[in-house]
Parts: C-alpha cells; structure tokens; sequence
C-alpha cells in the first residue's frame, strides 16, 4: 500500500506491505541517494522470508517526499532524522518495529534505537558510520567526481528528479565541512540495548572495519558483526540473497 503522510517537517511517501501482525514492523532506511524505489525489491524479499510488516519510506528531500526545508544541512542532520522516524512511527501507531538502515539510514537506526529503545525491538545496519574517516572523505570525494563529470547526475536524477542538486550537494558539503569533522556517535551506543546485526562490506569504499568494531564495542545490547567478503558499500545490492538470509536468521531468533 503507497500513501502520503503529512508530518511536522512536511509530506512523506511511503509504502507497507502486509505480514504477520504478531511480528515487529520492519523499517528500511535509505542511504544518501536512497529512495523507495532503489530498494528494488529487497525489503519485500525480507518480508516474506521473516513474515514481518514492512513499511519504506523516502526520507524527506529524496525521491516523492517533500523537498529539503533549507539549502543547508545542520550538522546534526542525522539526529533529527531519527527524531523524525519516531514522528513517523507514531502517526502510523507502530510501537514494535525492527530498523533495516543503510549508510546514513544505518547511522539513523543507531540514534533511533539509542533515544527511542520502546519502540525499537532490533536494528540492521549496513554500511553505517559513527564517526569520520579519511576512507569516508575520499569516497565522498570520488563520488563528487562522478557527479560532475560522470553519468551520476543523471542517475539520481531519474529517482529524485528536482531534488537531486540539492540532495547531493546537502550530502558533500554537509560531510566536507570543517565542523563536520568531529562528528561522532559513539557515546550514543551505550544506550542500545536491543539485538543488533551490524553489516559492512570487506572493500567498503565509505569506511573501514574499525566503523564495524567500534559499535560493537560500544552497543550494551547484543551485537553480531558481519563482514561480507568481495563486496563495497552496498552487500544489499551486490549480495542480496546472503544479506536477506542473514538478516533472517538474525530476526528468527531474536527475543
């Protein structure tokens, strides 16, 4: 089911898809490029094969929600995001949810779970930061690169449509700015204490495995790595079938 849904920061485009009542709702959280429909169909794939609700969603100023409320980003953009997600979960009246997050939804899934752990029964993250790399700095490089004189543009343009230079550009300047530098999360994990299954790729052009070792020693709760060998930034896209098996295994046996 796709529906609109207005909220205090401004109209959001979401879909569900149906499951087993009983079981927590499962909610994916894109990327800085992400949408809705660059999930493909991986979010219905895990659905079926967990048996939990889903619900995705274009984060505001990606793909069919509203744009970007300001040509700047604050720096604590993410945490807002996860303020918003709880916003979200409210109007919708889901209390028992599972977050599927990648790369800033992984990051958002972390903070979400650290303010709101009534609502947050697990967490995936695939690819998440929770502090600043050269690694990550150089990747956002590469990709401003790509975006200036490569088909990137183009790309993200199909999917977001006006949105795009705003998207991109809140995304790069946000990450390059000298204020940015010392952001960091990791005193905000001490208050995850939901099962969490952390996801990076062995080759992730975005940051390296000390991301993935940080967190695992920082979340109070239970926390599984899982590195995917021969894979970047994206193992839900470029190994969807061992991810989607991983996660539900990860979700069978949660409490």
């Amino acid at each position: 089911m796709k529906k609109n849904l207005i909220t205090s920061q401004g109209k959001i485009s979401l879909t569900k898809y149906s499951g087993d009542a009983s079981k927590p709702t499962l909610v994916f959280l894109h990327d800085s490029f992400g949408c809705i429909e660059l999930w493909r169909d991986f979010p219905q794939q895990l659905g079926a094969l967990s048996q939990c609700p889903v619900l995705v969603y274009d984060r505001l100023g990606y793909g069919k929600s509203a744009p970007f409320p300001n040509a700047t980003r604050p720096l604590d953009y993410l945490a807002r995001e996860a303020h918003l997600l709880n916003e979200i979960l409210s109007l919708l009246r889901l209390e028992q949810v599972l977050l599927f997050g990648h790369s800033d939804g992984g990051s958002i899934a972390l903070l979400a779970a650290a303010h709101y752990p009534q609502k947050i029964k697990g967490l995936i993250t695939v690819g998440a930061h929770i502090f600043v790399e050269d690694l990550t700095l150089r990747g956002i490089q590469q990709a401003e690169m790509e975006y200036a004189q490569g088909d990137l543009k183009n790309k993200l343009k199909k999917y977001h449509g006006t949105k795009t230079e705003a998207l991109f550009r809140t995304w790069a300047d946000t990450w390059n700015h000298p204020d940015y530098q010392s952001w960091n999360i990791e005193n905000q994990l001490a208050n995850i204490h939901c099962p969490a299954l952390i996801i990076q790729g062995e080759h992730d052009e975005f940051g390296s495995v000390a991301q993935v070792q940080r967190m695992i020693q920082g979340i109070s709760g239970p926390a599984t790595p899982f590195m995917v060998p021969h894979c970047g930034h994206n193992p839900h896209k470029e190994q969807p079938h061992l991810i989607i098996e991983k996660s539900a295994a990860f979700i069978a046996v949660m409490p």
